[in-house]
């Protein structure tokens, strides 16, 4: 491959917001790719002599077989009463901001309809009401916590 046509992608890799470019003529190939410096490095294919043959791993012993005591230490145990449960999949925010008092906290009494937490979705900040009356008993999740859709966010007896 002509070095000039090297030079060229490297220059036009530069100019765009493109991160990574493999060109291919024939058996000829070149990658160019920026670094976290902001820099360009040409990599050159890599020949990778042949690998030995693996022998066959163990398979992992099958667990011991649970009994009721064991389930029950292993268990934390989750408080009881009614769950309000994500919507949606997101970012879990106790407060409104960062360094900001938290919407809620466990032994607070709610009503149906207040801003509990905040789930952020896609940069969204959608803000998550209590559906009944009640105290809070716990707040199941830590600011940043991912949540999952229909995952438990906090307890309300």
């Amino acid at each position: 491959m002509d070095i000039r046509k090297v030079k060229k992608l490297i220059e036009l890799l530069e100019e765009s917001n493109i991160s990574e470019i493999e060109i291919q003529e024939g058996e000829e190939s070149v990658r160019i790719s920026r670094h976290a410096t902001n820099g360009v490095a040409v990599n050159a294919p890599m020949m990778y002599p042949p690998m030995a043959p693996q022998a066959p791993m163990a398979a992992p012993a099958a667990p011991a077989a649970a009994t009721q005591d064991n389930v029950a230490e292993q268990a934390p145990a989750q408080p009881s009463g009614h769950q309000v449960k994500s919507p949606m999949v997101g970012t879990f925010y106790s407060a409104p901001a960062p360094g900001a008092k938290p919407f809620i906290t466990e032994g607070q009494p709610v009503k149906k309809g207040d801003t509990i937490c905040i789930v952020e979705a896609m940069k969204m900040m959608n803000q998550i009401e209590a559906d009944k009356d009640g105290v809070v008993e716990a707040v199941l999740l830590a600011d940043g916590e991912p949540v999952e859709f229909d995952q438990p966010l906090v307890i309300i007896k």
